[in-house]
């Protein structure tokens, strides 16, 4: 089983999209979630307090700042605007797909855990997952 799932987003930060693959999911194997960008990430992380997602987020803004930081001047990919190199950057210390155990329909996951598009990019994008469950 195949499907895709587009994914909204307003700008950098951490989106939860557990319910619509908890949805989909069906019988026992392993899912694959992967998404088809390079400037977002997936990651499986604790969904019972928001101040994680912020903190991640901060985080992750203060490792790799945008272009226009002194200490970025380095990069030489800027012309598609001073989130993009550092976007580029993130997507490749975060993981690009995710592996997930099913079984009897339901997402073997932990309790507080849940799946996140992490944004990148400064200004609303659609993102696409394509979610595999074999």
């Amino acid at each position: 089983m195949q499907t895709r799932f587009e994914i909204a987003t307003s700008g950098p930060g951490l989106y939860e999209f557990t319910h619509q693959v908890a949805d989909w999911v069906t019988g026992t194997g392993l899912l694959t979630l992967f998404i088809q960008h390079t400037s977002a990430s997936i990651v499986i992380q604790e969904n019972a307090d928001p101040e994680v997602q912020a903190d991640l987020q901060n985080y992750f803004a203060r490792l790799v700042p945008p272009t226009t930081d002194p200490s970025m001047a380095y990069l030489t990919h800027t012309y598609e605007g001073p989130d993009d190199m550092p976007a580029h950057i993130k997507a490749a210390l975060l993981p690009t797909h995710l592996s997930i155990p099913v079984n009897d329909g339901k997402m073997v996951l932990g309790t507080w855990q849940g799946i996140y598009l992490f944004e990148h990019r400064d200004r609303p994008h659609r993102r696409s997952v394509i979610a595999h469950l074999g």
